[in-house]
């Protein structure tokens, strides 16, 4: 099953970061890639990793590595 490793590949390939930039760090619209477009490109990504449906209001509380996490966790991710 996916953890916290896979959590911080999709930040790392959604965003296009840096090596060396810590995907824990980022906050929605902290950098310029992680816009209402990057967001759901992210939202995508863990989905299709986690192999989970995330609810509505889910989505818009993602806003931090940190908050995908407990998001996660709710679903049973072991991140």
């Amino acid at each position: 099953m996916a953890g916290v490793a896979e959590l911080e590949t999709c930040f790392v390939e959604t965003f296009a970061l840096e090596p060396g930039t810590d995907p824990r760090s980022l906050r929605f619209q902290s950098i310029l890639e992680w816009d209402s477009v990057g967001h759901m490109q992210l939202i995508a990504a863990i989905e299709s990793i986690f192999d989970v449906m995330l609810e509505t209001q889910e989505v818009l509380d993602m806003s931090s590595f940190d908050k995908a996490v407990e998001i996660l966790k709710r679903h049973g991710a072991d991140v």
